[in-house]
């Protein structure tokens, strides 16, 4: 009973340093309750027309075909002509979501948006929807309704076609733009015979967003050099052209329209995106009417407002890029001055917030933006203007932004060293512990000491000064957890105390350490002399008795190897997805974990029906090569297995058995159970190194942010984020319970208790994962390791269940002999 309370305190301890990389490097950036800003001269629009043309490259669009001739033969006459364009430069995670939000807000969207989905917003954010008169909408289901959600009132009208639409399994996913496009179009027409709409369409302040998901579905279905990639963009092209001629007629040629066309993200040339790769992060921008230069992402919503007047949104981070103003000075030096007040705006409430909740003296204000230098900033500004030295107002203005946004950073990570030296007290604590009680438990026999009373009224007395420090400065429900933890992990560390990581932690940022360690590995039976004392021994395949019965699972795997060729042919040939491959796909993937529990709890005959029943699902998820590293890693697995038996007889282990007389579904003999060795923490060591192998071996796992749906098209076509992304982990998670069972198995062949090797397995993950968590500088890292030591936690309980279970179908019946 203890020993599940004190696993229980761990998965809970785990669990809150899990937590906390979101609370301390991923909280949200945005405040609220400042004034909006715009500026007192007429804008150069009275309406503005926004095309984000998804998925699309910048080089897609700007490089000429093979034979020289362009792509977009408008957008590029536009170009040449008439408008002004550029790369804009969009930031990881390149999603649609966050994409769509640093156009159309100005600020890059934290990753609180991540448990949200596409369709929701995690937190209120203005934007320059929000802020127009009226603004139409037409496109995905996925983009449109955030943005009518976080508007203030009802003027933002969203036009979106159904779901099931956005198939990528479709013969033509370019008419999802059609369908925008011919929507639009009749939209404008029936204006011409509603007084009401036209009355609408002529006022001031309107935006038109037309969001284009074909490019991208075309993108994961064909890849972006495809010829059905190629041609949608032409098709987005021609329906451009006719658009604006439309517009444009439609208000009488007033030459009051801006028009903006640009896209989320791009895509890899193997048709994913959601890392940082520059063909996902490089995307076209074209504005009607301007200079040529590049812009950051953020800086399109400034850009928008400044076009129709209407106030920056709120939360925007945007730099107004001046380059893309047609207009006089005096205007663009306005302009930078409202989007220098806004961003400064945002500074006062968060420098507010934080001198709020700290005390007094321990408040360090940002030295470069004191309440006297922004008085300063804005006097001056506000003076050159007056005196039209619209340059100079313009560089101060410039520099008064630049001096916000450090400010805002320097603000919103005022707690960070703090709470981090929290954390970091808390897990060397935590593991600190776990040391202890593995000597105490499995090693060391003697007499345990109680702690003294001063050390426990210490405990006391820390808790009460950190607890009453937190209450002062009014510090969130999270905070208390994590500066409080340590006490009393500490206190158990010290009443106690008077009775390796590298490649792992290397690995996460340089695969090919992986490589190194897996051939220092292979060299260990050589220099530890097991390879020359080692008897050759028949190979346990042919010596299993009743293959017939592994014969079904056998010719199943052989099924599924072919059904992802079958499946991609008929895609490929626009037939769509092929309903036998659909049924055989979500069949194998329901029985993956049922079949093996039919087969014999014998060692090698449940461990052979467990890896090929999982090899045939993962193989059904798999792309290419990839598809080989289940049984690879199958085979490795066994060589160790018999490796270690191998060590068990040099070192002259009493009581061990031959692999083959293993059953998993014995009870293990208590007596038998010993005591930690020198070699089992190596074999931990190594079950660690295997469980980062099986994560990354495949090398398709570049961010946990990539997406590439070619993956589950054996299971579905159609656009499902949940199930996808369901689907996508247990593929991730097959390579894993190959690995638990094999430990598994080691476990029982070697006597060990697998709550012992529990605790020193921990250890090492313990010290990765402070070391991740002290230079994290991507989400995926921290949030990999960090998960492993929980996830390993629950899945030793699904191993055990599905290494020693047994199900039967139909009951034997009992024979009787005279």
């Amino acid at each position: 009973m203890r020993m599940i309370m004190f696993f229980l305190v761990g998965l809970l301890v785990h669990v809150i340093f899990f937590i906390s990389i979101f609370d301390i490097y991923f909280t949200s950036p945005l405040v609220h309750g400042m004034a909006p800003q715009v500026s007192p001269l007429p804008p150069p629009a009275s309406r503005l027309l926004l095309v984000v043309a998804d998925g699309l490259r910048a080089d897609s669009l700007y490089k000429p075909d093979a034979n020289g001739s362009t792509r977009a033969p408008y957008l590029r006459s536009v170009m040449e002509e008439t408008g002004s364009w550029g790369v804009s430069h969009t930031r990881v995670p390149t999603e649609s979501r966050p994409g769509h939000v640093a156009l159309i807000a100005g600020f890059y969207e934290d990753v609180s948006a991540v448990a949200k989905g596409w369709k929701e917003n995690p937190v209120e954010f203005d934007s320059v929807f929000n802020e127009s008169r009226h603004t139409w909408c037409w496109g995905s289901p996925d983009i449109l309704p955030m943005f009518a959600k976080g508007a203030s009132g009802d003027h933002v009208y969203t036009y979106t076609y159904p779901a099931e639409r956005e198939d990528f399994a479709s013969t033509d996913a370019s008419r999802l733009d059609t369908w925008v496009f011919d929507e639009v179009k009749s939209f404008l027409q029936s204006a011409r015979v509603n007084s009401s709409l036209m009355s609408s369409l002529q006022k001031d302040q309107n935006v038109f967003f037309l969001h284009l998901l074909g490019i991208d579905t075309n993108g994961h279905a064909h890849r972006p050099m495809s010829q059905e990639y190629l041609e949608n963009i032409r098709l987005v092209d021609s329906g451009v052209k006719e658009l604006v001629s439309m517009v444009e007629d439609l208000f009488g040629n007033d030459g009051r329209t801006a028009y903006v066309f640009t896209s989320d993200h791009g895509m890899t040339n193997w048709g994913s995106h959601g890392a940082g790769h520059p063909s996902e992060t490089l995307t076209p921008l074209l504005v009607w009417g301007a200079g040529v230069h590049t812009a950051q992402r953020a800086d399109i919503a400034p850009l928008m407002s400044s076009l129709i007047g209407v106030p920056i949104p709120l939360n925007s981070v945007g730099v107004l890029p001046l380059q893309y103003l047609n207009n006089s000075d005096q205007f663009k030096a306005e302009s930078m001055y409202s989007n220098a007040i806004q961003i400064l705006e945002q500074f006062k409430v968060k420098m507010a917030q934080k001198k709020e909740t700290t005390l007094s003296f321990l408040f360090t204000p940002y030295q470069l933006l004191t309440e006297s230098r922004q008085a300063e900033f804005i006097n001056k500004a506000r003076v050159l203007i007056q005196l039209e030295e619209y340059e100079e107002a313009i560089s101060l203005c410039r520099s008064l932004i630049g001096h916000a946004l450090e400010g805002l950073s320097y603000y919103h990570t005022y707690d960070r060293f703090f709470l981090g030296c929290s954390v970091v007290l808390g897990f060397t604590g935590w593991t600190s512990y776990v040391v202890l009680v593995i000597l105490k438990t499995h090693a060391i026999h003697g007499r345990t000491h109680e702690g003294s009373k001063t050390l426990w009224w210490m405990g006391v007395g820390a808790t009460l000064l950190i607890g009453m420090f937190l209450i002062i400065q009014r510090s969130p429900v999270t905070y208390y957890i994590y500066c409080l933890l340590p006490v009393p992990v500490w206190y158990s560390v010290l009443k106690d105390c008077y009775c390796v990581c590298l490649p792992q932690v290397v690995s996460f940022f340089y695969r090919a350490m992986l490589t190194v360690g897996l051939a220092v590995l292979s060299l260990w039976p050589l220099l530890s002399g097991l390879y020359s004392k080692a008897k050759v021994r028949r190979c346990w395949l042919f010596s299993l008795s009743g293959p017939s019965s592994l014969a079904s699972t056998m010719l199943h795997v052989a099924v599924c190897a072919y059904v992802p060729t079958s499946t991609h042919s008929s895609l490929q040939l626009k037939q769509g997805l092929p309903l036998l491959n659909q049924m055989i796909s979500w069949t194998t993937l329901g029985s993956s974990l049922f079949v093996p529990l039919l087969s014999s709890t014998r060692l090698f005959h449940r461990l052979l029906s467990i890896f090929l029943s999982l090899t045939a699902t993962y193989l059904l998820l798999s792309t290419g090569s990839e598809a080989l590293f289940p049984p690879v890693l199958s085979w490795l697995m066994f060589v160790w297995i018999n490796i270690e038996q191998e060590a068990m007889l040099s070192q002259g282990i009493s009581g061990r058995q031959e692999l083959s007389t293993l059953d998993f579904s014995e009870n293990i003999d208590i007596t038998k159970i010993r005591q930690l060795k020198l070699d089992d923490i190596r074999r931990s060591y190594f079950f660690v190194f295997f469980i980062i192998t099986a994560f990354f071996g495949t090398g398709n796992i570049a961010s946990i942010n990539s997406f590439d749906p070619a993956s589950v098209y054996c299971f579905l076509t159609v656009f499902n984020p949940f199930i996808m992304g369901g689907l996508m982990m247990w593929k991730v998670i097959i390579p894993f319970i190959i690995v638990m069972c094999t430990f598994e198995t080691i476990q029982v062949s070697t006597q060990l208790s697998s709550r012992r090797t529990a605790l020193s397995r921990g250890i090492f993950t313990k010290y990765s994962c402070i070391y991740l968590y002290l230079s994290v500088s991507s989400i995926s890292h921290y949030v990999i390791v960090m998960s492993m030591t929980i996830f390993l936690m629950l899945l030793s309980l699904m191993t055990h269940i599905l290494t020693s279970g047994r199900v039967s179908l139909w009951r034997t019946r009992k024979m009787h002999f005279p």
